[in-house]
């Protein structure tokens, strides 16, 4: 390990691209975050690796020193270490796997902080507060009251992030600690509110472990799946706490570039009063998805009952004794389906694809428990390292990682999934039955994290029916095969569409065009259209808009892809040089 880790320092240090190439095995992956390509790249092979060695980035970087950082393990041929090392630019952590021929299957880089820009945090922390007599003395809060009143008026941001979910806000978090001043541009009123807003029943899906925020993680008793109205206010402490500058009631209009200037031209309304910010970089953290996708649907006109996507879906209250009909089979349908069950409205779902479901206590044994649970914890595996033991795995191969935690599902919950199969629902589990987390990074949909909904369906309490949405009359719901369903409400449980779409209402067309499709891998699988990038496509990195980028996911990804695309602001905000190498190109358009 140590002979290896030595001859790649040398050859990093060096630019010699063919020296590095005979250090990775035939099939091999290098991701790096940030620390040698100011990008998130995973480069494939001796050649890419190679390629990555003689940019631009990597020659800037100039590595100082690497280590192995611990006791190296082995198994299965396979021999695993965590590094550490320094560049001209910053530290780093790494992780890295050789083969039992002493080259490198996988390697991961990742920048974690800036020399000279480092976080206030241990040690480094502010002492805040000032000891003695002082009759000019500004209280925290005074500060904080000025800071509020200049910033977006008499003294620009550097960064404006619209979208005030958590991802902007844990964004928001990251720039704060490194000393870059940012706005948060968000339509409703408090931080939160995003959550707050949807549908009675909706709760987070994914465990508590894998759920922390940046700085502050939730308390020890905080529930495993927390209700979306404890969020809600578990965010908006947040933001109060984090000292963010967020402006709710805010609503994006339009944004242009200025290339000469350097510079953004933000325009918004701020609760009815038009402020244009001018921000150096702009980011939009719009979550995974876009726009609701809500379908045109010959007869709607005619309908006597409401239509809702679930988006606007208020919750089951005052649907009790109604004749529900709920288009769609993923996590919002179900949750809804459930939700309307249990207030006593006859519902039923109909299902217009394949969908993979995976039940939670399944999924927190067999899919998280190593990584994120209290099992993990007392093993010694906290968030951050669980965190980077996930990022190691590059995207090309992941899926041979996560197969067989769904074929132990389809062993023990086999009972489950033949009753529902038995109701007739149309079951997956991925294009190469790699389930679940597959399905989330190739196109952000298609599944359900099952917390009891499914069993409704799978006993007949909620009624399933297959097919698509052809009309509506005055009280049906008409599918294509003539399948006629009475229907007071109809909810339209279909999802999403991508950031890009979004992004073009506040950019322009145009410019999203040149961005191109924003989530993805470019697998060729299912709704996720090559060619291959490695990467999740646009998401926290550079785009080909220069100055623009892209931030949000789930509460795991905003917590830790925050770190790299904050560190890449403050570089730009400092006037750091950051080439980029492989900037990805403009393949897939919205």
């Amino acid at each position: 390990m140590s002979t290896w880790l030595t001859e790649f320092a040398d050859a990093l240090s060096a630019g010699d691209g063919d020296r590095t190439a005979a250090l990775f095995a035939d099939e091999s992956y290098w991701r790096d975050l940030v620390s040698f390509t100011w990008n998130l790249v995973t480069v494939e092979g001796p050649a890419g690796a190679a390629d990555l060695v003689r940019s631009e980035a990597a020659r800037q970087a100039s590595p100082v020193s690497f280590s192995v950082d611990g006791t190296p393990t082995e198994s299965d041929g396979i021999t695993e270490a965590w590094l550490k090392f320094e560049t001209a630019i910053g530290r780093g952590t790494g992780h890295l796997r050789l083969n039992a021929e002493g080259r490198a299957w996988t390697l991961l880089t990742t920048l974690d902080e800036l020399k000279g820009h480092e976080e206030p945090r241990g040690e480094r922390r502010p002492f805040g507060t000032e000891h003695g007599a002082n009759p000019d003395r500004v209280t925290w809060r005074e500060r904080r009251e000025a800071e509020a009143a200049e910033l977006g008026y008499t003294r620009q941001p550097e960064v404006v992030i619209i979208g005030g979910g958590q991802g902007g806000i844990a964004l928001g978090a990251r720039l704060r600690q490194l000393g870059v001043e940012a706005i948060i541009v968000e339509s409703n009123e408090r931080p939160g509110d995003s959550w707050r807003k949807r549908y009675k029943s909706l709760a987070l899906h994914d465990p508590v472990w894998y759920d922390h925020l940046p700085y502050l993680k939730f308390p020890d008793n905080w529930p495993v799946f927390a209700p979306k109205d404890k969020i809600g206010d578990w965010l908006e402490m947040y933001t109060r706490v984090m000292e963010l500058n967020y402006w709710g009631s805010t609503t994006a209009k339009n944004a242009t570039y200025d290339e000469a200037a350097g510079e953004w031209s933000v325009v918004v309304d701020r609760a009815g009063e038009e402020v244009t910010l001018r921000p150096k970089q702009l980011v939009f953290a719009l979550g995974v998805s876009g726009k609701p996708n809500i379908p045109e649907i010959p007869g709607r006109e005619t309908f006597q009952g409401e239509v809702q996507h679930s988006s606007q879906h208020p919750g089951p209250d005052a649907y009790k004794g109604k004749k529900v009909v709920v288009i769609g089979s993923n996590n919002s349908a179900f949750d809804i389906c459930g939700a309307l069950w249990e207030v006593g409205a006859d519902v039923t779902m109909v299902q217009r694809s394949s969908t993979h479901i995976i039940k939670s206590d399944t999924l927190m044994e067999y899919g998280l428990g190593d990584l994120y649970s209290e099992r993990a914890l007392a093993n010694g595996v906290d968030t951050y390292t669980a965190d980077m033991i996930f990022a190691s795995l590059p995207y090309r191969i992941m899926h041979t990682f996560q197969k067989p935690t769904y074929d132990k599902a389809r062993e023990v919950d086999a009972d489950f999934y033949r009753r529902l199969t038995d109701a007739g629902f149309d079951l997956d589990f991925g294009d190469d039955d790699s389930g679940l987390f597959m399905k989330y990074l190739r196109r952000g949909s298609g599944y359900y994290i099952d917390v009891g909904a499914a069993d409704l369906v799978a006993d007949g309490k909620v009624k399933l029916v297959r097919g698509q949405i052809s009309e509506l009359s005055e009280k049906e719901v008409v599918l294509a095969d003539g399948t006629r369903l009475e229907a007071d409400l109809v909810v339209l449980a279909t999802g999403y569409g991508s950031m890009n779409q979004r992004a073009a209402d506040i950019i322009g067309q145009e410019m999203a065009d040149k961005v191109g499709k924003v989530w993805g891998l470019g697998s060729d699988t299912t709704k996720d259209p090559g060619p291959w990038e490695g990467e999740q496509r646009n998401m926290w990195k550079p785009t080909q808009q220069e100055a623009l980028f892209f931030h949000g996911g789930n509460l795991h990804q905003s917590r830790f892809y925050s770190l790299y695309l904050a560190l890449q602001l403050k570089a730009r905000s400092v006037g750091i040089p950051t080439p980029v190498h492989a900037r990805q190109e403009s393949h897939h358009t919205a």
